[in-house]
């Protein structure tokens, strides 16, 4: 029979395992007014280097620092992702996401008026971006702006985008939606795990705008009425 850990308590911050092995910090957040020390903490942990789960709008995502080469070969281990996979720059502003991809006239209207939001855009990426990001053969990468309150704050201290992935295990229809699971789960493969309450289940609403038209790639949390 498998047992169940205890959730961690408000405030646990992490330690060694009886057995040596490290494990995950837990940060209880305030859902509404995040903690500034706390996001400070969690800031620190991306800059240094640490692979976090965190919440957004849509599910919870595995971040960290762009140009961390070691967080993303982690995040390719963990989801068993191929180089053709479309990481994305999770960003706090518009006008961060555009120093990260080329955005025509029409393409910046259709993604203006959906920011923030649960979607996630596919576009060419520019000279910012780091090449391992990048699709192998379309040179493309994902970015978006996220409605949430923690993950908003946690980009206002960091000052760049955080380069994430959905948490979507193998072989799992759907994403884990609470953070004491998720610290059950992923203990000794992630550095942090923010939590601010239960996220939902469903990914964000992918639309690739790297062709003439707008193709939804994934039907998710956002309308894709304005895409059709």
């Amino acid at each position: 029979m498998r047992h169940r850990v205890a959730k961690p308590r408000p405030g646990h911050r992490g330690a060694r395992s009886p057995y040596g092995l490290r494990m995950a910090k837990y940060f209880d957040v305030h859902p509404e007014n995040p903690q500034q020390r706390t996001i400070g903490s969690v800031v620190d942990l991306i800059r240094g280097g640490s692979l976090v789960v965190y919440p957004t709008d849509s599910c919870f995502a595995l971040g960290c620092q762009l140009g961390n080469r070691e967080g993303i070969a982690r995040i390719r281990a963990i989801r068993e992702l191929d180089d053709r996979h479309h990481f994305t720059l999770v960003c706090e502003s518009f006008a961060q996401l555009g120093r990260f991809v080329h955005l025509d006239n029409d393409v910046f209207r259709a993604i203006k008026a959906s920011t923030p939001g649960p979607y996630t855009f596919i576009l060419r990426a520019t000279s910012e971006v780091p090449k391992q990001l990048l699709h192998p053969k379309k040179k493309t990468v994902g970015v978006r702006i996220p409605d949430h309150v923690v993950t908003q704050a946690l980009l206002a201290e960091l000052g760049e985008p955080i380069l994430s992935s959905t948490l979507l295990l193998p072989g799992e229809e759907e994403p884990l939606t609470q953070g004491w699971e998720i610290k059950e789960r992923l203990d000794h493969v992630v550095d942090a795990v923010v939590d601010s309450g239960d996220c939902g289940i469903q990914p964000t609403t992918v639309i690739d705008f790297s062709s003439d038209e707008a193709e939804i790639v994934r039907r998710g949390a956002g309308d894709t009425a304005r895409f059709e």
